[in-house]
């Protein structure tokens, strides 16, 4: 791997190009005087998974469920004074 740094400079002038590079797979080390104080890497995408329904079947959800739901749409209706 090749370990030179882009100064700040040249980094600000030829960014596009060096996002290239990353999203190419390389690291980019950045930082003023050859010292690096930034990396430029791909971004690891990962396929997004499905998460609805990921607790389907751990809980049983009872039949009378939606009994109270007007008695708590109005709890948050009531001023609290």
């Amino acid at each position: 791997m090749d370990e030179t740094v882009i100064g700040m400079h040249e980094a600000k002038s030829t960014l596009s190009q060096l996002v290239q590079r990353a999203a190419a797979g390389e690291t980019i080390l950045i930082g003023p005087h050859g010292r690096a104080q930034a990396k430029l890497v791909p971004v690891d995408v990962a396929p997004a998974r499905k998460r609805i329904g990921v607790a389907r079947g751990k809980f049983k959800v009872p039949d009378n469920i939606d009994e109270h739901n007007e008695e708590v749409a109005n709890l948050f209706l009531v001023s609290n004074r």
